[in-house]
């Protein structure tokens, strides 16, 4: 059975505030002068003064699938998502009562470079995975999504599905200020697949 690697694009609409910190070189003294001089520099941080937000980055915009375990009857590619960070700067009073947040995950059919027929959408699942949930234990990673061609209630693929999400009253939790998960990802196509390279976008999006 030949290889096949399959690739899937993942986006995200990111929200955040970079803090850029010069950095100073160093010139080399030449043979001669009064030697190395250094130059120190400094920034001063400041209190936001704005309010916070709720945010969500994503670690890469693209992750490649494999082909690992497939059988005489399913063929199956897996890989990982980059990591996602949701960020809470908000004062807890600055949260509405019995507010929530959680990110939800949807693919696009894979389209084949060459014209191949697409694969839906349905033969792509994922396992959520929480890196960092907070001491409070109030964030937790959603469901296993499994493929149209598995079995179960839950066998339906990447559409609208939950990576993670904060139990009710996220005001509660503001103060740990941010959460990370990924997942590993797994498409089972049949065997009779058209060989080629695929390409999907899978968009995660935050919502409260």
């Amino acid at each position: 059975m030949s290889k096949t690697a399959f690739a899937a694009r993942c986006t995200a609409v990111t929200i955040g505030t970079a803090l850029l910190v010069g950095v100073a070189g160093i010139a080399m003294a030449e043979e001669g002068t009064n030697g190395d001089h250094d130059v120190a520099v400094n920034v001063e941080v400041t209190e936001l003064s704005e309010p916070g937000v709720l945010a969500m980055t994503v670690a890469g915009t693209s992750t490649d699938l494999l082909e690992d375990g497939s059988t005489a009857t399913v063929r199956q590619f897996t890989g990982a998502l980059p990591t996602v960070t949701v960020t809470d700067t908000r004062a807890a009073e600055d949260i509405p009562a019995d507010a929530a947040w959680y990110v939800l995950g949807t693919s696009t059919d894979f389209t084949g470079s060459a014209g191949q027929a697409p694969i839906s959408a349905g033969h792509l699942g994922w396992t959520p995975d929480l890196l960092d949930g907070g001491e409070s234990g109030q964030v937790s990673e959603g469901d296993q999504v499994d493929t149209v061609l598995d079995s179960g209630a839950n066998a339906v693929g990447l559409v609208d599905q939950e990576l993670l999400a904060s139990a009710w009253n996220s005001g509660d939790i503001a103060t740990e200020g941010q959460w990370t998960a990924t997942a590993n990802l797994f498409l089972r196509t049949p065997a009779t697949v058209a060989a080629g390279d695929y390409t999907a976008n899978l968009t995660l999006s935050l919502f409260e």
